[in-house]
């Protein structure tokens, strides 16, 4: 009998366990479907809209072998992609392998991590790219091989591209400027504001800038200063000071999310928090943080960590020969004190305890 129970308590111990693999497995909640916005013609970030619901494969047919790149993984920013092709790439049971660059200046390296990929193995590579044009060559010589390339978050300008997942950062620095405008339309005081929106010659960037002084323009609104740099916080805490010691009486600062995150400090040391107020144009959990207690007033948000999902399931997709979207993208919003509390934080931000990843097996 004795034999029986303890047989009987293992049985139940080993349900237990496999149950709670299970259990953690069915813990992740389904990020699908997903409000997203498609463009008509593919490719064209000036084309048609069309909305629309992303839902994902359930499962890859086989265990493909797909290649990552990122700029760097410096901040949240990237930490929220990468969670977002680690937990795709693990629902879909695939391999991935992660490089990153270690900064905007590094183009050569990028070029040879992703040429290393390639020699290794890889069925299919998806690129936040340094330069929008600067690794189109390689990207056609890639594509010749049969080898899908998805582009995600930055942009390549490569008409050789597979797909693309990816928002409008033109669009991402408008609604920045444009909630500025409704607080300061033409007409009313002019307000003057010091603008960073990070380093220069990346695609995302170009697309930005212009994006918000399109909207800038339509307001009450001065920008005394564009300063460009990498998206450390180092650089940014520099250029920060900088514009500060240039330009005593401005009213705003607006940027990156590493430029917000070293303006409040900068700030806060100059003593100007009450007097200066910081707005960011994407979203990471120090600018969500910002948010909260006040110290940022509003971010868009591009849900970062759908990009990278929506990328990986792309590369299958196109590897399995299935249906899949061209061209597509989070819907943007802003995130302020009036929603920070309802908005969906998993499709914008990695959870607390993950920490940057770079291989699934």
């Amino acid at each position: 009998m004795r034999r029986h129970g303890t047989l009987a308590a293992w049985v139940v111990l080993v349900a237990v366990a496999f149950g709670s693999v299970g259990l953690a497995a069915a813990q992740e909640k389904k990020w699908w479907p997903f409000a997203v916005e498609d463009r008509d013609p593919p490719f064209n970030m000036e084309g048609k809209k069309v909305k629309n619901q992303y839902t994902p494969l359930e499962h890859a047919a086989k265990k493909w072998n797909l290649c990552v790149s990122f700029p760097h993984m410096k901040d949240a920013y990237w930490t929220a992609v990468d969670y977002g092709v680690v937990a795709e790439s693990r629902r879909l049971g695939v391999k991935m392998q992660l490089v990153e660059a270690g900064g905007y200046t590094n183009l050569a390296k990028q070029i040879s991590q992703i040429e290393d990929c390639v020699a290794q193995g890889a069925n299919a590579v998806i690129i936040g790219a340094i330069s929008e044009t600067g690794l189109n060559k390689l990207v056609e010589e890639i594509s010749a091989k049969g080898i899908p390339v998805i582009d995600v978050i930055n942009g390549i300008t490569s008409p050789k591209l597979t797909a693309k997942s990816l928002v409008s950062f033109g669009e991402m620095g408008y609604q920045a400027g444009e909630y500025l405008v409704k607080m300061h339309p033409k007409g009313s005081k002019t307000v003057k504001v010091a603008w960073f929106p990070g380093p220069p010659g990346a695609g995302w960037v170009v697309a930005g800038n212009k994006g918000f002084a399109d909207a800038a323009s339509k307001g009450a609104i001065e920008i005394v200063t564009t300063k460009y740099g990498d998206t450390g916080k180092e650089v940014q805490l520099k250029l920060v000071e900088d514009a500060l010691q240039a330009y005593p009486d401005i009213d705003y600062i607006v940027g990156t999310s590493p430029t917000t995150e070293a303006a409040v400090q900068a700030l806060r040391d100059a003593g100007k928090a009450d007097k200066v107020k910081v707005l960011a144009y994407y979203f990471t959990p120090g600018v969500y943080q910002d948010i909260k207690r006040g110290a940022v007033l509003a971010a868009p948000t591009d849900s970062a960590v759908i990009q990278g999902r929506v990328a990986i399931d792309q590369a299958v997709r196109a590897l399995e020969k299935k249906p899949f979207t061209k061209h597509t993208g989070p819907a943007i919003y802003i995130i302020d004190k009036s929603n920070i509390n309802a908005f969906h934080y998993e499709s914008s931000l990695a959870p607390a305890d993950f920490k940057p990843t770079f291989s699934v097996d």
